[in-house]
């Protein structure tokens, strides 16, 4: 096995999309599988690997490559535009919880997206879940920057989502920490590093990066650029520039200006997409970070650790169900397929 199959199996490919020889079939593992060459076989794009692997979560067990042989996987069909988003039945104008988040995060939320997005589906079917369901309000702030604070942190409403959860046993200390509860993860998410199409840049060791200059937007995370083992901006290893928008460190890449942008693999592949840089920017095999998503709440919420509890006993309960797969199958087809 090559050094860079375990890291390889996450690249991410900006390719048209082959047509499909089958879907809605089984295909039962075979010695030398792997899901990178499954999704090749199904779908001729090795990058839409992670249709299948949330499909067949249970069953995988959380294998990404050593994938169990005799298990059966479901190959779900990329043409997902014509299923119907599920139902809200809880969601009221004027309700007892009342939830806040915000657009232009496709495919996790935007209002324009099938069911207002992945993570707002699973969000109201983990509520449906929960102990004694109650009915929820939900408001769209697409103003990022208010949303912890002041609107969470001053309890205008009981829950955010979806919000990136640093690593608060290496730093207790930084705001989110402090000032929230984090729900059990509602889905994972890669930050994937693009470089110039011809960079010679491998990353296959951390130390590579340093001395290098990485766009990363205004707002965005940068614990994971940081973090125990890497000290990238505390050291002075890797320089950071905070860019307006994804958009400007895309240009300032094209341009010279950094050597790198750093961006979770949709957002980086839709503005690539956009931008109709696929012929100028090439993604590196290594991802930067696995990060996951959350449900947050105000530690300082009266009822905080209520609705937390509620909410980690319905995404449980949701994740031991085939409505957990369909409804992530259902938006990473509807993403890959357009």
């Amino acid at each position: 096995m090559s050094k860079w199959f375990v890291t390889g199996i996450f690249a991410l490919a900006a390719t048209p999309l082959a047509a499909q020889t089958s879907c809605d079939v089984t295909h039962t593992l075979q010695g030398g599988d792997s899901l990178l060459s499954v999704a090749e076989q199904y779908y001729g794009d090795r990058s839409r690997w992670s249709v299948i692997y949330y499909a067949n979560e249970v069953a995988l067990a959380g294998n990404l490559v050593n994938v169990p042989v005799g298990v059966e996987l479901t190959i779900p069909c990329l043409e997902t535009a014509n299923r119907k988003a599920d139902p809200k039945p809880l969601l009221q104008d004027d309700a007892g919880i009342k939830l806040l988040t915000g657009s232009n995060y496709a495919p996790f939320t935007d209002q324009d997206w099938s069911g207002q997005g992945l993570a707002t589906e699973l969000v109201n079917a983990a509520l449906e879940e929960s102990p004694s369901p109650v009915p929820f309000s939900l408001t769209w702030e697409n103003d990022w920057s208010q949303h912890l604070f002041p609107k969470l942190d001053n309890k205008e409403f009981d829950m955010g989502f979806p919000w990136i959860k640093p690593d608060c046993n290496a730093d207790p200390e930084n705001e989110r920490c402090v000032n929230f509860h984090f729900s059990e993860p509602i889905f994972n998410i890669l930050v994937r590093l693009y470089v110039q199409d011809g960079d010679s840049l491998a990353f296959e060791k951390d130390d590579e990066l340093h001395g290098k200059t990485l766009c990363r937007p205004k707002g965005y995370f940068t614990h994971d650029l940081d973090r125990e083992d890497r000290q990238w901006l505390t050291k002075g290893l890797v320089k950071l520039t905070q860019a307006e928008s994804p958009e400007a460190c895309f240009n300032l890449l094209t341009e010279g200006k950094v050597d790198g942008v750093t961006l979770n693999e949709f957002l980086g592949y839709q503005k690539i997409k956009d931008m109709g840089l696929a012929d100028k920017v090439k993604t590196l095999d290594r991802p930067i970070s696995t990060e996951t998503l959350h449900v947050i709440i105000s530690k300082r919420h009266w009822r905080g650790t209520t609705h937390l509890y509620r909410f980690n006993a319905g995404l449980e309960k949701l994740k031991s169900t085939k409505r957990y797969e369909e409804i992530v199958s259902r938006h990473l087809g509807l993403f890959w397929g357009e």
